[in-house]
């Protein structure tokens, strides 16, 4: 009975020490950097569970053993669950670094920038091309709703999401900027400061030019002129799309809709894009100028006027510059 409790002893250590073995292997595996060469974005799709994570790590070459990971996560259950979501891996991460990361939840962020003085439509169909965006559009958002700026966005988020932070953005900012408004504006409403702002918008890609279009057309309004504006009278006859695929007619500028600012007086019926920061500012708090017109100059921004006479002068040189181009 002594010698079998003897041996018993001795298995039961040997056994032990083989544990310890085995488990110091196991913690120096977990530990140490890993088979990844170089870097690499991988995306863990929701519901995978730790044994299907485990093994996409594997499959990508970033863990060597899915079995140590799949343990340690179990034992560290504590600092939370795995999520999903796209990640950034280094070079060389260890096992234990990359549940780390997991546990984070610290997932690549993805930029995307929407330019001053698109329609809806065109944002919509832009959101349609990016990459790491999920599902559709439910429902258009009108002109002049969407905030154009750059936004910040992980992969797997939706693009209605998208929209509703445009649209929120855009309530913010317009709000805000209402509040500081100048005095005595010939607009009474923050929905007319958006449409005379999508106006200026599409008149000029000249950020510098924007607060003298602005003037311009707080001049006409005031003085009860018509605003004339070409963009209005695209959008109308573009059904909302803000682009013609041929030059604009003298014959368009004469066909009434209620976007046509040629033919009818005040403000186009709505936006006729989704204007930036920058035109309702000039629109809000506009700058002090006698000017009432303004026209192409050739060189991509415009030539300001104060009398019809400077301005049909202007319109001459810019018709030879015309002609000049088509030659």
């Amino acid at each position: 009975m002594g010698r079998f409790l003897a041996r018993l002893l001795v298995f039961l250590i040997m056994l032990g020490i083989a544990a310890g073995g085995v488990f110091a292997w196991g913690y120096a595996q977990f530990t140490r950097p890993g088979p990844l060469k170089a870097p690499m974005t991988l995306v863990i799709p929701r519901g995978s569970g730790v044994e299907g994570i485990a093994n996409r790590l594997t499959e990508a070459n970033i863990l060597h053993y899915p079995q140590i990971f799949m343990i340690a996560v179990r034992l560290h259950a504590e600092q939370g669950p795995l999520k999903a979501g796209e990640y950034a891996f280094k070079p060389g991460i260890s096992p234990r670094e990359v549940m780390a990361l997991l546990q984070s939840g610290e997932t690549v962020v993805r930029r995307l920038t929407i330019a001053e003085g698109l329609s809806s439509r065109q944002i919509i169909a832009q959101l349609g091309d990016v990459e790491g965006l999920a599902g559709t559009v439910e429902q258009p958002p009108a002109d002049g709703t969407l905030l154009p700026e750059t936004y910040h966005f992980s992969f797997g988020d939706t693009r209605q999401q998208m929209i509703a932070r445009m649209q929120h953005g855009m309530q913010e900012m317009v709000d805000r900027l209402w509040e500081r408004r100048a005095a005595d504006l010939p607009i009474k409403t923050k929905e007319e400061a958006v449409i005379l702002a999508s106006v200026v918008e599409r008149e000029t890609g000249i950020a510098a030019e924007r607060p003298r279009v602005a003037a311009v057309f707080l001049n006409r309004l005031r003085a009860g002129m018509r605003l004339q504006s070409d963009p209005t009278v695209i959008y109308g006859i573009s059904d909302g799309l803000g682009v013609l695929d041929r030059p604009l007619l003298r014959a368009d500028l004469q066909r009434d809709h209620p976007f046509n600012t040629y033919t009818r007086d005040g403000l186009p019926e709505g936006p006729i894009c989704n204007p930036g920061r920058g035109a309702l500012e000039a629109v809000l708090n506009p700058i002090s100028t006698d000017e009432y017109y303004f026209v192409a100059d050739g060189t991509g921004g415009h030539a300001f006027a104060r009398t019809l006479d400077e301005h049909n002068a202007n319109v001459r040189r810019w018709r030879k510059v015309q002609q000049e181009q088509r030659q």
